[in-house]
């Protein structure tokens, strides 16, 4: 695989982890409660801070020229 396919994977997955984040901020403000809050919230927040750093790293690596 190329690099350029390769960053677009990983764009993908970032992508991916933000759906998660997102899905399971949700989960832990309007259904859970107590520790299971606590946990579900502490893992969105986690997928969030991981997804923004690999977008990080794709948007500043740069273009790639093949």
């Amino acid at each position: 695989m190329s690099s350029g396919l390769i960053k677009m994977w990983f764009s993908f997955g970032s992508m991916g982890l933000m759906f998660l984040a997102i899905i399971t901020i949700m989960l832990s403000r309007y259904k859970l409660k107590g520790i299971f809050k606590w946990v579900t919230s502490f893992l969105a927040y986690s997928f969030m801070i991981i997804a923004g750093l690999i977008m990080i790293f794709v948007v500043l690596s740069g273009p790639v020229s093949e």
